[in-house]
């Protein structure tokens, strides 16, 4: 069996254990409550969520399942973000939510992919690599980049190529790993090699367009 069947079956077969128990559903959160709540979060995030400096992730329209979860886990220390450290200390599970609810409710921007990286990239995100028994990113993520809420899989259409490449190279590390015992995005990503990755992450960028 090979690597490609073997990540689908694991897609299938561990979707809540990657969304997380507590991220399978953000319901009856209070977007205008989570507003409010944004304050520290404006300076590395913007206002609405579309980060004007390309190391801090653009999170406006992002999924509400994955955002609460990824905060969830940043408060509780499963998963590693020294520049958040503390910010999320003082808020509750509720919080969390309504944060979640009010940025997953904003519009997300884009960018331009790199035309000599563009072809390369929108390649694998589609399809794969099959040489590397590489799965499509498409099969989690959408073909359109914008992800899947309920599963837990994060939207990347528009997404800053430095935050996407940073965290393609810290799964393939080893040094993030909060993508469940399957191991999904470590699994995905311990074959592609530099360029590879930046050509995802360039593809991606301009995506959202």
């Amino acid at each position: 069996m090979n690597k490609i069947i073997i990540l689908a079956f694991m897609v299938c077969s561990s979707v809540t254990a990657y969304a997380g128990e507590n991220a399978e559903t953000v319901t009856e959160a209070d977007i205008t409550a989570g507003k409010r709540l944004t304050t520290s979060c404006v300076a590395c995030h913007g206002e609405e969520g579309n980060s004007l400096v390309s190391a801090f992730p653009n999170i406006a329209g992002q999924t509400k399942q994955y955002l609460f979860k990824q905060m969830l886990e940043i408060q509780n220390g499963a998963r590693s973000a020294p520049v958040m450290l503390g910010m999320l200390d003082n808020f509750s599970e509720t919080d969390l939510k309504n944060i979640s609810a009010y940025y997953a409710s904003q519009k997300p921007t884009s960018g331009a992919a790199d035309a000599d990286l563009v072809e390369l990239g929108e390649s694998i995100y589609r399809f794969g690599i099959t040489r590397k028994s590489i799965a499509a990113c498409a099969a989690c993520h959408s073909p359109t980049g914008s992800g899947n809420g309920p599963a837990g899989f994060p939207a990347l259409a528009g997404q800053w190529p430095d935050y996407i490449i940073a965290q393609l190279k810290a799964f393939r590390a080893g040094d993030r790993h909060n993508d469940g015992e399957a191991e999904m995005m470590r699994t995905t990503a311990e074959d592609l090699n530099d360029r590879e990755i930046e050509a995802v992450a360039s593809y991606l960028y301009g995506l959202g367009k």
